[in-house]
């Protein structure tokens, strides 16, 4: 028998709070049945594009239900083994299948979005190799579109590069973005400067401690001076804030640690501004 969180969450904030599908040592539909009364929204990890790993369309009828019983939404978070930016062009044309594969099983489920990561894999760092990553990536990204998948509905998530090198193609196409703040961290990007940038294109957060090159951490494991420009951002934030560990007791500490900075914050009325 897996520990219960010690209380709810839902409703707590000013967004729709959530974590991952994978806090417990289970399958997905056993971690939404623990976390669903507690919190307000699930990223469901879909971190492999293998057969295997999916769910079958049964078990996306019970997840849907179960979302109706909690009062729960979801947030999809697309393999990590695909690139739409690959050289290869087969490898492209196997992320696109993926993804288009994965929206298609889980549409049911109205899904808040689906994180899409787009990694850079080159192992130079010119202009000409940018560019032509920039294509491929464009080129996949028209593909998947003209397949009928909403553009609106797709988030980028920041990785280890500058934001900015696929910010075109964000605008152009009318993505979304997801900001993750420990690869911000870990990558010694500017945390304020990045959401301000992003701000109104951000439809979820992921959030997590982050410490040297260590991410996916326990939120108390934030720097104070981190918690410092955190906190205001994420005053400011009305959509989804994914708690993206996958631990039952890095969770836990991230709650405290989430509720306490709030509390603290809430008393700090300069710091909203």
């Amino acid at each position: 028998m897996y520990p219960a969180l010690p209380k709810s969450y839902k409703g707590a904030y000013p967004f729709k709070l959530g974590t991952t599908s994978f806090i417990y040592p289970d399958h997905i539909t056993p971690n939404i049945k623990m976390l669903g009364p507690y919190l307000d929204e699930i990223e469901l990890l879909f971190f492999e594009s293998q057969p295997a790993g999916m769910p079958s369309r049964q078990e996306i009828k019970e997840i849907g239900q179960l979302a109706k019983d909690f009062d729960l939404t979801y947030n999809i978070h697309l393999p990590l083994d695909i690139s739409l930016g690959a050289p290869d062009s087969s490898k492209r044309l196997t992320a696109l299948k993926t993804v288009k594969q994965i929206i298609d099983l889980t549409a049911p489920l109205a899904p808040s979005t689906y994180t899409l990561h787009l990694p850079y894999d080159e192992a130079e760092f010119d202009n000409q190799r940018i560019k032509r990553w920039q294509g491929h990536i464009r080129q996949s990204m028209e593909k998947l579109l003209a397949a009928g998948i909403e553009a609106e509905s797709i988030s980028i998530e920041n990785l280890d590069y500058p934001l900015e090198w696929v910010e075109k193609i964000i605008n152009d196409f009318n993505l979304a973005v997801c900001i993750d703040l420990g690869h911000l961290i870990v990558n010694q990007f500017d945390i304020q400067a990045a959401f301000n940038r992003y701000y109104q294109k951000t439809v979820i957060i992921h959030l997590y401690g982050a410490e040297s090159r260590h991410d996916h951490l326990s939120l108390d494991k934030l720097s104070p001076i981190n918690t410092d420009i955190i906190m205001p951002i994420l005053k400011q934030f009305k959509k989804v804030v994914s708690l993206e560990v996958f631990s039952y007791d890095r969770l836990v500490s991230s709650l405290n640690f989430l509720e306490q900075s709030w509390q603290k914050y809430n008393r700090r009325p300069e710091s909203i501004m």
